[in-house]
Parts: structure tokens; C-alpha cells; sequence
């Protein structure tokens, strides 16, 4: 191996002056003889003195870092992060620093983050439209205020509760007929569900259960006695009172000794007139001592027993009647008399919301009925003729020789709805009602009749004065 002068490098300046010795010289000696013995070296000449270097001033070094802890140690850097943004220099009068500004993280400054190493601090700041912030890893959900750069995919939103069924709504199991027959024999592993006769009675119960702002009163006449209007008062309001969860009376406003406290189980010898002298009364209790109530929940305030009292029931005795009933009960239904002249009947008409007008389907029921609403309509009571409800009810079993569906039609020309309620054993008895003890038949015409009513609930307002006081 040779060595040339061109092969090594030119020492430093500080270093020329020791830079003598020749290096061709120590090559040709190499390449002879064998060297000989090498003299005692002389001591070595007194070097010149090396020019002392002038340095430029180090920057101060920061302090040493202390060892990284399990707590504070950082992820390794990400590989697949993208490089950060160029950094925009500041607006005069502004820091640089983004974070200068109240963006410092108060979340690692708590003791109890500092004592968590899981704890996961949220981001800080607001990243630039279309940069990612630091950390940002693929796949990793954005912050809420973070923004996706234009052209890129975004993730698709997430759906919401509204949006997702949670449960499979099952089927309902039959209520009657040969669906309720296949449902119980196989144990319930075979549901045909409903049938359509089940569900429209659904929707008669939802009618018939619709909200009544205040109080609702009904009024229940007819011109000819005999024709079921007690009675018809009677399975209205205990239908209303079975089906419906608030509260539902029938006053008897009938002047000559009427019968409507006899359709249910007597509990109290109670009267109209003993409610009225009553000055004690601020609470439903008090109402309550004072009425009769039937398995079906229905409330029934009595008659006056005494023919010589009953005269003397007048328009201003049912108001004050109506009055104290208006604070406790939703729906209150009146049993009138047969006659249209007598001085309660004026109240019964000026403060009622409905009208049901109770005939037999025979000719000279149906002539009672008309005359019945042509009185009604030449004495200011219009609107009640208008909304009213004429009822068939019929009194003796089998088919009736007079047309029914014809006998409907005439009225509908003149009222809002006609219900037909058929001959029933165990209301012809006149004695206490029991609902569990009516025909299929009879029951279902009740609903519906109960579900016509109901149909005016929403239409109605409250018609009240003065907020109640007593002295």
C-alpha cells in the first residue's frame, strides 16, 4: 500500500507548525533494508506554541430531562401520521403561540388526572379547516369541531334511537273467537293475532278513553216514558266509568219520584236536596258520602223521595247542584223527566254539552222524538238538536216490523249520529245493572254509543265563571 502527500488531508491551521516531518522520507526507509537499530531517542525539540483558538459562546443547554415514567411516557411517533402544517407566521400585535390564549388544558393540571394514567384529555384548540390534529390516527373517531379536507370520505353519521328498532313489537294475543281457541290449545306457540273485529274495538276503547278538558254534561230525555231512558242512563254511564279512569255521575233530575237510584246497589239514603243543604263540603269525600256507587264505578246521586219536596226542585236547586259536581267529576250525566215545562228542565238544557234523545222504534215513539226536536229547535236550543244522539232502543225481543235502517235515516237529516241498542233480558228486568251480565250484542252497542259521545270531547271548552269559593 502506498500513501501520497495528495491522499492526506491538510492539517488545521493550529496544527501547520507541527506538520514537519517528511512523510516521502518515512517511505523510502520503509522500502529498504531492514531498519537498524533504532538510537536512543534524543529528546524531542521544544515545540512552538500552539495560537490559542477563539470559539464563538454555546447556547445555554437545557436542563436535564428526568427519566420518562410509566405515567407521562409518550406514544411512539406516528408513522402514518401525516407531516404537520406550515406554520403561518403571526399578524402583528399577535402571539405565535396558538395556545397563548386561555387554550391551556386545565384537565392535566387536576391532582386527579395526574394521579390516572388512563386518563384520556380532550383535545384542545381549534385544528385548522382540513387538518387533522395532532395524534390523529386512521380510523380513529374526529372531534366533534374537527373538519374532514375537502374530497375526502367522511364517515357516515351515526344513526339515531328514532331510526332503529330496539324490539320487535310482538303480536297480541286473541281476545275471542277460534284465533283465541288455536292460541290456547298450542300453548301459545301458534299467534294468528287479532282478528278485525278485535280491532275495531281497539279503536271504539280509544275513542271512548278521549280526554275531557273540565267537565262534560249530558243530558238524557225523551217526551214518552217507557222507552228506556233510565236505563239507557244507566249503561252509559257505567260503559263511561268501566272504560275511563276519572270520574263519572248520574244526577236523577226527574220531579216526579224517579227510579235511577234503583238500577244499582244503594249505599246511602243521600239525596239531592241533602247535598245542597250540606255547607261542609271542600273535597270529594263529602261529595262521595252523599251518592250510591255501582261495580261499574258509576256515582248516582238520588231523587227526592218525597212528592211534595220533588215539586219543588227548580232550575236554581240543579244548578246549585251541577255546581258542586262540576269541582269533582269529570263526566255527569242527568236523567230528565218525560215533560220539556217543568223549571229544572231549563237548567238541564242551558247547561248541557250533548243531548240523547231516547225513543222506541215504533211510529208513535218516532212521532214523540220528532216533536221532541221540533221544541227544542223553536225554543233556542238549536245546537243541541244539531249534536244530538237519537237512540232505538227496543223493548220487546225479535225483529221489529218497523224499518229501522229507514227510521235511522230520517233522523241523521236532523241529528249527528242514531244508535240502535237491542232487546236485552236482563235490562227489561228494571232492577240493579250489572255490564257482566249483558248480551254480547247489548254490550258492543253501548261501546259504540259511549264512543259517538266521546267523539265531542275535544270540540268542547270549559264553560266556567268565577273560581269556586265557599264561605
Amino acid at each position: 500500500m502506498s500513501y501520497n502527500n495528495a491522499d492526506v488531508p491538510a492539517a488545521p491551521p493550529w496544527l501547520q507548525t507541527a506538520a514537519d516531518i517528511d512523510v516521502a522520507a518515512f517511505e523510502r526507509a520503509h522500502q529498504s533494508s531492514p531498519a537498524p537499530e533504532v538510537p536512543a531517542t534524543p529528546p524531542a525539540p521544544e515545540l512552538a506554541a500552539v495560537p490559542e483558538v477563539v470559539r464563538a459562546p454555546e447556547p445555554p443547554s437545557a436542563p436535564p430531562l428526568p427519566p420518562p415514567t410509566e405515567q407521562f411516557r409518550q406514544p411512539a411517533a406516528n408513522v402514518f401520521a401525516p407531516p404537520p402544517p406550515p406554520q403561518t407566521p403571526a399578524a402583528p400585535g399577535y402571539p405565535a403561540d396558538p395556545n397563548h390564549y386561555g387554550n391551556h388544558n386545565p384537565y392535566a393540571e387536576s391532582p386527579a388526572a395526574q394521579g390516572n394514567p388512563g386518563t384520556v384529555f380532550p383535545p384542545q384548540g381549534n385544528p385548522a379547516p382540513g387538518n387533522p390534529p395532532p395524534g390523529f390516527f386512521p380510523g380513529q373517531p374526529m372531534h366533534p369541531h374537527q373538519h374532514y379536507a375537502p374530497g375526502q370520505p367522511q364517515a357516515p353519521a351515526p344513526t339515531s334511537l328514532d331510526e332503529v328498532a330496539l324490539l320487535r313489537k310482538a303480536r297480541r294475543a286473541p281476545a275471542s273467537g277460534w284465533r283465541r281457541t288455536v292460541h290456547k290449545l298450542s300453548a301459545g306457540t301458534i299467534n294468528p293475532g287479532e282478528s278485525p273485529d278485535d280491532l275495531v274495538y281497539k279503536q271504539l276503547l280509544e275513542r271512548v278513553n278521549q280526554p275531557v278538558r273540565g267537565d262534560y254534561r249530558i243530558a238524557v230525555l225523551s217526551l214518552k216514558g217507557g222507552v228506556g231512558k233510565t236505563t239507557t242512563t244507566v249503561g252509559l254511564g257505567s260503559t263511561f266509568a268501566s272504560l275511563r279512569g276519572d270520574r263519572v255521575i248520574a244526577v236523577d233530575a226527574n220531579p216526579d219520584l224517579g227510579t235511577l237510584a234503583q238500577r244499582i246497589p244503594q249505599q246511602t239514603r243521600s239525596t239531592v236536596r241533602d247535598l245542597l243543604a250540606d255547607e261542609s263540603i271542600y273535597r270529594y269525600s263529602d261529595v262521595r258520602a252523599h251518592t250510591s256507587q255501582a261495580p261499574s264505578r258509576l256515582e248516582i246521586l238520588a231523587s227526592e223521595r218525597d212528592p211534595a219536596k220533588a215539586e219543588a226542585f227548580s232550575e236554581a236547586d240543579y244548578r246549585g247542584v251541577m255546581t258542586v259536581l262540576q269541582r269533582f267529576y269529570n263526566i255527569i250525566i242527568t236523567d230528565c223527566g218525560t215533560g220539556l215545562s217543568h223549571s229544572a228542565m231549563n237548567g238541564v238544557l242551558d247547561m248541557a254539552n250533548a243531548l240523547i234523545l231516547v225513543t222506541s222504534p215504533a211510529i208513535d215513539g218516532a212521532r214523540s222524538a220528532g216533536a221532541t226536536l221540533d221544541w227544542l229547535q223553536a225554543h233556542g236550543f238549536g245546537h243541541l238538536v244539531s249534536g244530538a244522539v237519537v237512540v232505538l232502543s227496543s223493548s220487546r225481543p225479535g225483529a221489529s216490523t218497523i224499518d229501522t235502517d229507514q227510521l235511522s235515516a230520517h233522523f241523521l237529516t236532523r241529528c249527528r249520529a242514531v244508535q240502535q241498542i237491542p232487546f236485552d233480558d236482563h235490562l227489561a228486568e228494571g232492577a240493579e245493572v250489572d255490564l257482566d251480565l249483558l248480551t254480547k250484542s247489548t254490550r258492543r252497542a253501548l261501546v259504540e254509543m259511549a264512543a259517538t259521545v266521546a267523539d265531542d270531547f275535544p270540540a268542547t271548552t270549559m264553560r266556567r265563571g268565577d273560581p269556586y269559593y265557599t264561605s
